[in-house]
Order: C-alpha cells, then sequence, then structure tokens
C-alpha cells in the first residue's frame, strides 16, 4: 500500500466525471486499499480516487467506527434536508462552508470483489456520501453554495493567496506520501499530512 497525493483544487481530473469502473482485479484492489491508508493518513472523513487523480468511479470513507468503500456508487437521497453544517475538502485546503445536503441517502454499488453493496446513511455519513459522489460527478462542495458564502468561498479560491495554501499543503502532505516504486516515504518517516 502507499499514500498518495491528493489532488488540489485546479487539477482539471476534479473537474472532470469519472468512468465506471468495469475491471475488477488486483489493480482495483490496491486503488481501494492505497484510498484507503491516503484517507487514514490525512484524518479524512472520505476520499474520492479523482482526488488522486484516477478518474473511476470510487470512493472510500470512514464516519464515526463505519468505514469502507462503494464502486460505481449510485446514491438514493430522501426528499428532506438535514441542518447545514461546515463541510470542508482535502482538494480544497483550509475552506469550510455550510452545504446544503438531504437527510438521508442509500448507497448502493459494488465492492473491489463486484459484491452488491448498499449502505443506509443519515447524518455525517450521508452527508460524506453525497459529497464523495459529487467528486464522481466533477463537483466541488463550492459548487453548492449560495449567496454570500459562494461569493466568500470562490473570492478566497480567486485571491486569497489561495495558491500558498495550497501549495504549503501540499508540501507538507509530500512528507508522508509514498512513491509508486515500493511505497516507500519522501521525508522524514514521523512526517504529518493534514
Amino acid at each position: 500500500m502507499a499514500i498518495l497525493n491528493i489532488r488540489i483544487i485546479g487539477d482539471p481530473v476534479l473537474r472532470t466525471v469519472a468512468d465506471p469502473v468495469t475491471e475488477f482485479g488486483p489493480e482495483l484492489a490496491k486503488l481501494v486499499a492505497d484510498m484507503t491508508e491516503t484517507m487514514e493518513d490525512v484524518d479524512g472523513a472520505g476520499l474520492a480516487a479523482p482526488q488522486i487523480g484516477v478518474s473511476q468511479r470510487v470512493f472510500t470513507y470512514r464516519i464515526g467506527g463505519v468505514e469502507g468503500h462503494i464502486i460505481n456508487p449510485v446514491l438514493e437521497n430522501s426528499e428532506d434536508y438535514q441542518p447545514d453544517l461546515v463541510e470542508g475538502c482535502l482538494s480544497i485546503p483550509g475552506l469550510g462552508f455550510p452545504v446544503r445536503r438531504f437527510r438521508a441517502t442509500r448507497a448502493t454499488g459494488v465492492d473491489v470483489n463486484g459484491q452488491p453493496v448498499s449502505v443506509e446513511a443519515e447524518g455525517l455519513l450521508a452527508r460524506c456520501f453525497q459529497h464523495e459522489t459529487d467528486h464522481l460527478d466533477g463537483i466541488l462542495f463550492t459548487d453548492r453554495l449560495e449567496g454570500e458564502d459562494r461569493k466568500t468561498a470562490l473570492r478566497s479560491i480567486r485571491n486569497g493567496r489561495y495558491d500558498a495554501v495550497a501549495e504549503r499543503t501540499t508540501a507538507k502532505r509530500a512528507k508522508t506520501v509514498g512513491s509508486s516504486f515500493g511505497g516507500t516515504s519522501f521525508g522524514s518517516p514521523g512526517g504529518t499530512a493534514t
């Protein structure tokens, strides 16, 4: 397994609709294992494959002791909404805003072996599933913002020295990012990523 570099806003892969997974085998199993390790390394709640530069419909998640992955997810959302909560994103470090999400969702898809998966979710887990599925559709949480929050977020990204925040975050993460050649770490072995 390896800890992978997380793509930052501005990378075209984050704005591309991911392709359905059609091939199951060792490469897919390694992708899911690497995504899980990367998500855990940065203490993330979820991670979508486009965030590590892979345009495939896969995400991993870990919320309140519930963890796993879903390949080719399809969401069935409730008609009502949960209270807006501040969301952040590993691909938009340093930015967080309240986002409107459906109260509950059922995520269906398959696992790394192609076996059916169905997870009922409410609250934070439902929020995570919606956030990660958005990534698979080329949507970032800032796209869901409205009014002043949207203006403030876009202004922060455009004018607020966001490039410097992204560079610092990428450099900090690089201390624990594994090489694709054997999974060794660059930089100090005890580095942390946020």
